[in-house]
């Protein structure tokens, strides 16, 4: 049996439209897989009677923001942790309203899956689709539609059959390759972690079953090795004289020893000698292992470069053209300089044009209004001080995502994903 540290770990995102069921849901999924300390049922219990409650408000669990409690609605993106003996797991918890667009977008930069809500009384409704559009931008390879609040409709087997008509419709627009429906009542547990007896027509797999069994092993880039440097290890003691080792995270590909490596931005040339992990040495490392490699030949690499194939490399640009999600409430300045943060590369940056913003309800290009303002996105090109080693955020998420950094107040303005 895999240990702790072995088991694999899913992320996931969730997201829905206020009062969906978002935080219940996730309560529910900590409570029935019995993923809660004793304090914390406790702690729930009395914030439940103190609003005079007949029930356990098991969304309590997750609201974990005084302003969320009082108005019972999520702002910030709270991140919880659970494991089952098949999976780990980390919930980001993202706010429905779009105001808190850059919230989804941070919450669901590194997620595998996203789960979106769906009251079955309201079906598909705008923010539905602003949700299922972000999660597709973001390109989250899983979508899993929580159709929730079946027992205020009786359980009926066609209203359930009516929200899935009418997201399946709106989805032929996305390209999300894997989508699924599992029908639930977050507030009584059907379908969540245990099978529902109430909707016998519904044969598939319950939420935490089809958590802890879709397939994410494929979800990295096996294909594009990339290997940007973190640090360089050199013991400098007797035993360790000579060591040089180049260790961070493996954002793409599969390294072996004896492969012919080369070293950007420098073009030196090399051959992996070993490839070492806290366990000991491997004879291979893929993404998104964190490693330290050993390289044949004495070359001089530092953080921020990245170790590749010869015969396939990264973009290597200084403009670069993203869709940008803008963070701050104050809009960008006209040529202001931002750093910009690239794996564990850092250069200087200028957005030096703007060719649409994006409106994520309708999907529709404004050409007109290029003022880029709070949770905003918009198409922009960056121009760097530096080169940076890049792909297309469609083909590998780590190589293909960047973040802008105010130089004055460190404050992270943006997010972008390269195009």
């Amino acid at each position: 049996m895999a240990t702790y540290q072995d088991m694999e770990l899913l992320r996931f995102t969730t997201a829905g439209s206020v009062d969906d069921g978002k935080s219940t849901l996730i309560g529910r999924l900590l409570f029935d897989s019995k993923s809660i300390f004793q304090e914390q049922l406790q702690e729930i219990e009395r914030s439940s009677q103190r609003k005079g409650l007949q029930h356990t408000e098991l969304a309590l669990l997750t609201d974990g923001l005084r302003d969320e409690r009082e108005q019972g609605i999520t702002i910030d993106v709270a991140y919880r942790y659970f494991a089952t003996p098949k999976r780990k797991f980390i919930i980001a918890d993202t706010p429905g309203h779009v105001q808190y667009t850059r919230n989804m977008v941070t919450g669901a930069s590194t997620a595998n899956l996203a789960l979106i809500l769906i009251d079955v009384r309201k079906g598909v409704i705008e923010q539905t689709k602003r949700h299922a559009f972000l999660a597709a931008l973001l390109q989250i390879p899983h979508i899993v539609v929580c159709v929730n609040k079946m027992d205020l409709v009786d359980f009926d087997e066609q209203a359930f059959d009516k929200v899935v008509k009418d997201f399946k419709a709106f989805s032929t627009k996305l390209q999300v390759t894997d989508i699924r429906f599992v029908p639930i009542s977050a507030l009584l547990g059907d379908n969540v972690v245990n099978r529902s007896e109430n909707m016998n027509w519904y044969q598939g797999s319950t939420l935490l079953n089809t958590l802890e069994t879709i397939h994410i092993g494929s979800d990295e880039n096996h294909i594009d090795c990339r290997f940007p440097v973190q640090t360089v290890i050199r013991p400098h003691n007797n035993e360790h004289h000579d060591y040089r080792g180049y260790a961070g995270t493996i954002a793409g590909g599969v390294f072996k020893p004896g492969d012919e490596v080369v070293a950007l931005p420098s073009g030196f040339k090399s051959k992996i000698k070993s490839i070492e992990t806290f366990n000991g040495a491997v004879a291979e490392a893929f993404a998104p292992m964190s490693v330290n490699i050993l390289l044949e030949d004495d070359l001089d690499i530092s953080r921020g470069d990245m170790i590749v194939r010869h015969n396939n490399k990264p973009q290597i640009t200084q403009d670069i053209s993203c869709m940008l999600c803008w963070f701050h409430p104050s809009p960008p300045k006209p040529r202001a300089k931002y750093i910009i943060r690239h794996t564990t590369n850092e250069a200087r940056c200028l957005i030096v044009d703007t060719a649409y913003k994006l409106d994520i309800n309708t999907l529709h290009r404004n050409e007109e209004d290029k003022n880029i303002t709070l949770n905003d996105i918009a198409r922009v090109t960056i121009r760097t001080t530096k080169p940076l080693f890049i792909d297309s955020y469609r083909r590998n998420r780590h190589t293909g995502s960047v973040i802008l950094i105010d130089e004055n107040t460190k404050e992270t303005v943006a997010a972008g994903m390269v195009i």
